[in-house]
């Protein structure tokens, strides 16, 4: 069976993630949550011992979450759609729902014992639409939204073969989202090809490739100079409205960007003052090499530094290192480094972007404005200036022997006045979904979530 990659839909970033969608068993918790083999492979009963993302907010960039699922409900935030349909949350496509749900699904049920689980269930989900208010490729705008409504790792489970590797739009949304300590995660892409997608394929973002329960690579996964990590990515099960059902399977470098995201959720939670190249630096030292590629030149071009372990990331001793981690500088980014709050050490690109804001969003949050020297001296010449004049009227008025009154606070300048922006999150309508989506045929597959029932290929 040939996965084909899926082509650019009403001018949208096309999925790197060529999912298989099925539909699976609404209720048995053997069928579903046995059917979810990564949960065993990572152990996560030891994960969850030391952390489960609590209060982490990951933005999922997709086509949206289904907010009503019942493994999701309470853990997806008020997202947007810039459109204006409402699919953030009420979304016609089944893709966003599956990656949220490898994220933070918490199951169902009595303990929760029923349904499919995530690997942060602990995260807050914050869906945003993939498209502009225009149809075009709305991403760059998405991530500087989700930069503003509190996201600390975002989750990009898309890509264009197509694009180039440089995009001053998207430079500039990821240059943004470093300057704000926030982790971009994105596919490497599904065409087995040896060409890093974009924007995995932007500096400053985590490129992820995709391998098996046996740690083999995944036949069709790319591969490249960028990619840094590895994580399952082949018969993954999760939650998704496939075929009337509840539950999705399938193969793809989506999926393994939403293991790595949540990981990455998971890392944040325990060890909140690290950077997200910290984050990073942990995930990457933690990581595990086949005997395969053991002892070869990392990054390696398939594996990066290795497929994640995330109970080693949140329990190893592992120093902190330079803030940046091994994620390289973003093309956009101002020359000084980063500090370790994740802010630039000199001025931004935002105000200069010419990208525009999203409904209710500001153009940044006042946060990378910085001093020049000669700024800075001026500065102080007026604060001198101010203090000569202010003996002055003193000594005038003791000789007159009238009582000194206050001076007046003239000449401050307003630094560091808080905006006042919108809410973080603010909901958006509940719009019926747009009719006709273009759905591809389906095949028959001998799948053991629906045998012989249908799938679509994407």
């Amino acid at each position: 069976m040939t996965l084909t990659k899926a082509t650019r839909v009403l001018g949208a970033t096309t999925l790197a993630g060529a999912m298989l969608f099925t539909a699976a068993p609404a209720s048995s918790a053997d069928q579903v949550r046995d059917g979810q083999w990564v949960n065993s492979y990572f152990d996560l009963t030891k994960v969850w011992s030391v952390s489960k993302g609590d209060g982490v907010i990951v933005a999922v960039i997709d086509e949206g979450v289904d907010a009503s699922h019942p493994d999701l409900s309470g853990s997806v935030l008020p997202g947007i759609d810039a459109t204006g349909k409402g699919l953030d949350q009420h979304p016609t496509e089944n893709h966003g729902t599956k990656m949220a749900g490898i994220i933070a699904a918490h199951g169902h049920g009595s303990g929760n014992a029923e349904g499919a689980v995530g690997l942060a269930p602990g995260a807050k989900i914050l869906p945003v639409y993939k498209l502009a208010a225009d149809g075009s490729d709305g991403i760059p705008q998405g991530i500087r939204w989700s930069v503003d409504h509190g996201a600390k790792v975002i989750n990009i489970s898309q890509g264009s073969s197509d694009a180039p590797k440089s995009i001053p739009q998207m430079n500039d949304a990821v240059a943004y989202a470093a300057q704000h300590d926030v982790l971009i995660v994105a596919a490497a892409g599904n065409s087995g090809l040896g060409k890093v997608e974009n924007p995995a394929n932007e500096p400053g973002v985590l490129a992820v490739s995709a391998t098996d329960k046996t740690d083999a690579m995944w036949s069709q996964s790319n591969y490249g100079a960028e990619v840094l990590l590895a994580a399952p990515g082949v018969r993954i099960v999760s939650t998704g409205a496939c075929s009337g059902g509840q539950y999705c399977i399938g193969d793809g470098t989506s999926d393994s960007v939403a293991y790595v995201s949540a990981a990455a959720a998971l890392v944040r939670a325990k060890f909140p003052k690290l950077t997200a190249g910290q984050v990073v630096n942990r995930l990457t030292k933690s990581a595990f090499l086949p005997a395969a590629v053991s002892g070869a030149k990392l990054p390696d071009a398939h594996y990066g530094y290795g497929i994640i372990r995330p109970y080693d990331a949140l329990t190893k001793d592992i120093p902190a290192g330079p803030a940046q981690g091994p994620l390289a500088k973003p093309a956009s980014a101002p020359s000084g480094a980063s500090s370790p709050s994740g802010q630039a050490t000199s001025g931004g690109s935002d105000q200069a972007s010419g990208l525009p804001s999203l409904p209710g969003v500001p153009k940044g949050n006042g946060s990378d404005t910085t001093l020049s020297f000669g700024g800075l001296f001026a500065a102080i010449g007026a604060v001198v200036a101010i203090v000569i004049i202010a003996i002055i009227v003193l000594a005038i008025k003791g000789r007159r022997r009238r009582p000194a009154g206050p001076v007046p606070p003239q000449g401050q300048p307003p630094y560091g006045a808080a905006p006042n922006w919108p809410p973080a999150q603010q909901p958006y309508g509940n719009q019926a979904p747009p009719p006709g989506y273009p759905q591809q045929n389906p095949y028959q597959s001998n799948n053991p979530y629906n045998p012989g029932g249908n799938q679509s290929q994407r």
